[in-house]
């Protein structure tokens, strides 16, 4: 019985927080007379879902398809690049202030740069998801493989573990969650970098960003919040790719998913 009500406990709060604002919503467009044009009522949305299904589902595979190529390559060059940085203080001193001046780029003037270099359409489109991705990996993992435990560090060394044996056998395993916590971060952003580089760079009329676009310009308003729905359900779903990722991988070890069990 306890593992049961366990789970309730988990998804049951979480659930009635949103019947209760979608009833605040619902609520706030009778009480203050909201037009239709304004603010679309829940209802309307959830019509406006099932009517332009047939566009929306494609959209969101092109969409999360660019999404999740630009993630996978910020999660493996972000961890590559936080091994690079963490193997040497140096080095560290030398590049991370670069991927700091990276990351404060705004990604709105980076992807007139990307069109420019590699054309409208989706290299440009996964490139946006890449590079607002990118950072959270490489800080997380970095801070991770500089945050080993240092005697367990003096411990290897009295037992002369070459550099390799200390990054392989207690390094990473020391700095799995604090990757993990910046890949999650990262999968929250993806999403919203591909559908952000499909609104400047796009070309491709099967994505959540063009339906945005063609919804707003014809005045469908609950089309549009229709769109953001599917956009938050694809975020989710990466996400909670993840953390089922971020179980099993922590599990059995690490001590914020056993409490979380």
């Amino acid at each position: 019985m306890k593992p049961r009500a366990s789970h309730v406990s988990l998804w049951l709060p979480p659930l009635l927080a949103g019947i209760v604002l979608l009833a605040l919503w619902q609520s706030a467009i009778v009480v203050f007379s909201i037009p239709p044009y304004r603010l679309a009522s829940p209802l309307d949305v959830l019509h406006a879902l099932v009517r332009e299904r047939a566009f929306l589902l494609p959209a969101a595979l092109h969409t999360g398809g660019a999404a999740l190529i630009g993630f996978a390559a910020a999660v493996l060059g972000g961890a590559l690049l936080a091994l690079i940085l963490a193997s040497s203080r140096w080095i560290k001193a030398a590049l991370y202030p670069w991927v700091l001046a990276l990351q404060m780029v705004p990604v709105i003037v980076l992807i007139p740069i990307f069109v420019i270099w590699f054309g409208s359409g989706p290299v440009s489109i996964t490139l946006t998801a890449f590079i607002i991705s990118f950072f959270p990996v490489v800080a997380s993992t970095t801070l991770g493989l500089a945050s080993t435990d240092r005697g367990l560090l003096d411990l290897f060394a009295v037992n002369n573990a070459t550099r390799a044996q200390e990054i392989l056998l207690l390094r990473l395993p020391s700095a799995l969650p604090h990757f993990l916590t910046g890949v999650k971060i990262a999968a929250t952003l993806a999403p919203i970098g591909a559908i952000a580089g499909e609104f400047l760079a796009g070309t491709e009329p099967n994505t959540l960003g063009y339906l945005i676009i063609m919804y707003r310009s014809m005045g469908k308003i609950p089309e549009v919040f229709a769109v953001a729905l599917v956009t938050c359900l694809l975020g989710f779903l990466f996400v909670g790719a993840v953390q089922l990722l971020t179980w099993l991988l922590l599990r059995r070890w690490h001590e914020s998913a056993i409490r979380a069990e």
